[in-house]
This record gives structure tokens, sequence and C-alpha cells, in this order.
């Protein structure tokens, strides 16, 4: 039997994963709803079977999932409602904003025993599971650290126009949406982080999001973490983190591009070079089956995420993680 799953938040996310949930066989989008009409009437297009819920508590009654796409303030409430009804749940990231309000959800999630994952793209992916299995294999040597850069001319990207609370700094922002990714992978490869130093910048008017980062984080060994972002000039978005190593070291660009050194250019690895960010959401489904039925997985835990939310919130607040 197909896993029935309701969706709510019908944006860039929630229509992305409608498309991979409908050419995925275990898995049939049964409910969607979204506060905005035009995007619920927008995604059953993709679905046209899926029944549009009167308001978000219709969604919970008759599926087995819950994917959380909407914004992360609201996320807390439809995630205990799902529970509490014995729904698996998948959030995307982040796990919210509020750290006090985070630990709370992670424990009643733990305590109702529900199946629960975040979807950072990459945990399942073809490229962080050859770079991870590489490294503890000893084939890149001794890990040296890790390098984020994320760069963009503008924020939030053209693609998220639709989604204006991108730009305000109480739940948007490159280090929410994007360098958090990298963080995750990061502790998947290094062990848990610590802050030790962070930087970032506003613009004057008061209520938008960041516009510069930069930070500093160490692991259990004193590994480093260097962390660099900007936003602003004519160029291309740029999205890489590279894993350095003293053999080699590899570095992952736009998500899903595995690129390998060992002191020249950076030159494909032997992953895989049609990986596209298509393959690894269907690599997430896959493992979401696994999680549904119980099985290990390598899907983001709601405890890694909390892990990485703290980081991030230290980090905008330019101060140590606690």
């Amino acid at each position: 039997m197909a896993i029935k799953t309701a969706i709510i938040g019908l944006g860039i996310m929630g229509q992305r994963m409608i498309e991979q949930m409908s050419l995925h066989p275990e898995f049939m989008v049964d409910t969607i709803w979204d506060p905005d009409f035009a995007a619920c009437q927008s995604a059953q297009k993709l679905a046209p079977d899926a029944l549009i819920a009167s308001n978000a508590e219709a969604v919970f009654s008759n599926v087995d999932l819950v994917y959380l796409a909407c914004p992360p303030v609201p996320r807390k409430a439809y995630a205990l409602t799902a529970s509490a009804q014995g729904k698996a749940v998948f959030l995307e990231k982040p796990l919210g904003v509020d750290v006090a309000e985070s630990r709370i959800l992670v424990r009643e999630l733990m305590a109702t025993g529900v199946p629960s994952a975040v979807n950072f793209t990459q945990a399942a992916g073809r490229a962080l599971t050859n770079v991870s299995e590489e490294s503890k294999v000893g084939a890149l040597g001794d890990l040296i650290g890790v390098d984020i850069i994320v760069t963009y001319p503008h924020w939030p990207r053209a693609w998220q126009q639709t989604a204006d609370w991108l730009r305000f700094r109480d739940e948007g922002g490159m280090t929410r949406e994007v360098i958090s990714h990298f963080l995750f992978l990061s502790e998947r490869i290094l062990g848990p982080l610590e802050l030790v130093w962070a930087k970032p910048e506003y613009p004057v008017q008061g209520d938008l999001c960041e516009t510069h980062v930069a930070a500093r984080l160490v692991n259990g060994a004193g590994l480093p973490v260097t962390i660099m972002g900007s936003v602003g000039g004519a160029q291309p978005d740029r999205q890489e983190v590279t894993i350095k190593g003293s053999k080699t070291s590899r570095r992952i660009s736009e998500f899903v591009i595995d690129t390998v050194s060992s002191g020249g250019q950076f030159e494909p690895s032997s992953s895989d070079p049609t990986d596209t960010r298509e393959t690894g959401l269907q690599a997430q489904l896959d493992d979401l089956v696994l999680l549904m039925n119980g099985k290990p997985n390598r899907l983001a835990t709601i405890q890694e995420a909390l892990r990485v939310q703290i980081l991030i919130e230290g980090i905008l607040l330019g101060q140590r993680a606690n």
C-alpha cells in the first residue's frame, strides 16, 4: 500500500515534493493545504487526485504521513497535531527559529514515538554518502576541516520570490535556508560542532535578514569549520562545501556536484555525474520509506536538526551557542 501523504505548505518546496512523490511508487499525495488558495490550485495540477483540505486541521485524518513545507514558526503546532493523531512527520528545515520551542517539539515528538525526520536534502544523497564513507576509511587522509562558502547576487533567489518571508530576519535568510544544510553535512562527517565566534551583518532596515555572515566552529578534536556568506554583486549563485583532507579533499557544489582534489584543480569524483537534486529527493523518499517501516535510514533526525538549529541561531545572534 502506498504511503498516504498530506502536505501543508505549497510553495516551491511543497510543489517540488508533490512532483517527486508522484513519481515514487511508495507514495500517494492524498491531501494538500496552504492558506493561499491560489497555491492550492497550482499544486493540485501536479496531483489532480489530491484533496484540497478546507483548513489545516482537516489535513490529518486520512493519511499516514504529514510533510510540513510551511514557514518555520507554524511547523511546531502542525507537527504536534499530526503526531498526537499517530501520523508520521517529515519537516522541512530549519526545525524552527525559537530554540526553546524546538526543544519542546523534539521532546514531545520523541514521547509520541511516531516516525519523524527533517528534510536536509543531502542526507541520503550520493555525494554525502560517498564522502562520508571515504572519510571513514581514510581515503582523504587525516581530516583537516571544512570550508563553507555561500554567495548570491540577490536574496531571496529569483525562484524564491513568492516566499516573501525568506527576506525577513524573523524566519528567513541564507544562514537558515542554505548554510544549515552544510552544517548538517559537516556534523555528519566531523561530529558535533561548537560555535567559537560569529559575525552576521544586517541591513539598516532592521526587519530584513542578514546580508553577510562569517563564523568559525570546531568539533571535539578542534577541527575547524569556516563559514563565509554574502549577498550582492553581479555574480552567479555559489554554494559549496569543501571537506579538506591531508591526502585528498572533496568539494560538493550546488548540493550534488562532487569533485576531488589531491592538490591540483578539483575534478569530477567517481560519483555518478548525472546526480541531480531530483535524484537526491528520490533518495530521500527511499529512506523515508525505510523510516516509515522502522528500518535504519540516512535521514536527518529531529535531534540532529535541533543541534543544527542551535548553531544557526547562535550564528545569527553573533554569539556562542549554548
